[in-house]
This record gives C-alpha cells, sequence and structure tokens, in this order.
C-alpha cells in the first residue's frame, strides 16, 4: 500500500492505493458518520479528503442559495449532505459534497437509510473542487445514475448532466433542475456574500428567484 499526500489551500486529500473493497467499509465504519472528512473509492484507490475554511464555505453557501430556491418555489426537498453513496456490487463508493433529493423526493421522504442497490439516486449532487482531486469521481457517479453534477472550481459553477446511450457526463450552459437560473450568477453572490454577508446577498437572491419564476 502506498500513500501520497497533498496539502492545499482548501482541502486536504490522501490517496492510498491496493485498497480492498472491504477495508473501505471497515474505514467508513470505523470513523463513523460524525466526522468532515470525505472518502471516494474506486479500483482499489482510496482517497480522504477534509476540507478546509474555502472549501466548505463554498458549500455550505451554494447549499444555502438552492434552499432559498426550492423553498420560494415550494419544491419538497430532501438535504443529504455528505451521504455515503455505495455500490457493493461494483464496489464503487463516494460522499459528495452535498446531495439532493428533488424529483425522487416522494420516494424517499420517509427512509431513514438509502440503499441505492433498491432506492433511486440523489437527483443532484454538489462538488467543491477547490484543488482537483487525485480521483474521477464521474465514473462513480455514473454508475449510480446520478443524473446531474455541479461542480465549483473557486471561480465557476458548471453543470454536468449524464448522457443515459454511454454513461458519461456532458457539460451543459443551464441546470436542466432549474433552467432559468443563471449559472454565472452563483460565483458573483459567493464573492457579494464576503462583501455583504451572506444573509444580506441570500435577501437579494430570493428576490433574483422570484422575479424569474
Amino acid at each position: 500500500m502506498t500513500a501520497t499526500l497533498t496539502k492545499e489551500a482548501a482541502e486536504n486529500r490522501v490517496l492510498l492505493n491496493n485498497i480492498s473493497w472491504e477495508t473501505f467499509n471497515r474505514l467508513l465504519e470505523d470513523l463513523g458518520n460524525k466526522r468532515g472528512s470525505r472518502l471516494t473509492y474506486l479500483a482499489g484507490e482510496l482517497e480522504i479528503m477534509s476540507p478546509l475554511w474555502e472549501h466548505e464555505s463554498n458549500n455550505r453557501f451554494i447549499e444555502s442559495l438552492i434552499f432559498v430556491i426550492v423553498d420560494e418555489l415550494n419544491i419538497n426537498v430532501k438535504r443529504l449532505g455528505s451521504l455515503t453513496l455505495k455500490l457493493d456490487k461494483k464496489q464503487k463508493g463516494v460522499e459528495p459534497d452535498s446531495c439532493y433529493y428533488l424529483k425522487n423526493e416522494p420516494l424517499v421522504r420517509n427512509k431513514r437509510n438509502i440503499d441505492l442497490e433498491i432506492d433511486p439516486a440523489p437527483d443532484l449532487v454538489l462538488e467543491i473542487d477547490i484543488t482537483s482531486g487525485s480521483l474521477n469521481k464521474f465514473p462513480i457517479y455514473a454508475a449510480m445514475k446520478i443524473p446531474e453534477i455541479w461542480r465549483y472550481n473557486g471561480n465557476k459553477l458548471t453543470v454536468f448532466i449524464l448522457k443515459d446511450e454511454d454513461e458519461n457526463y456532458e457539460k451543459v450552459n443551464q441546470s436542466p433542475t432549474f433552467p432559468w437560473l443563471n449559472l454565472d450568477l452563483i460565483p458573483q453572490l459567493i464573492k457579494e456574500s464576503l462583501e455583504i454577508g451572506e444573509t444580506s446577498t441570500l435577501k437579494k437572491f430570493r428576490q433574483y428567484v422570484k422575479d424569474n419564476n
């Protein structure tokens, strides 16, 4: 087993090689749910990412923006944060920064645990990648049939949708979930929140949602 450690301004990442699926599951059990790190497993490689201030601040603020949208438009949502998503048969596992059930919310509303072998996948996943991770998570999300991914790199929000015919993701200019939303507005709001505060920025965004729906 070899390990690679990288330390950046927004995330700390550790990459471990030659890790078995059984070891990954034991590690999840040993670490428990009350932790800040996120684990990703693919083809014997395990990445452990610990978010720092910039990473988690962006994650929480974008989640607040999403909640403003669903609250204003009266859309039921189930927010499951960095829920551990696993496919045991395919030996793939990932913990996104945030994930949301929207269209499929009624199907998981009363669930206390999500099993992707029988339950639908989240409708939307949010990934904050200020510094690119060592593992490409897209093949994992494709295997899980995640229809839409938002990725924020500290400067730009990019949306990807799953192409069912080849299980690859395609970059698009609009979110299928919120097609009226100007994606360029998200980085502007993040910057503005650092100047006038999150509460004031969220109030302005709420008015934008009203004006465009």
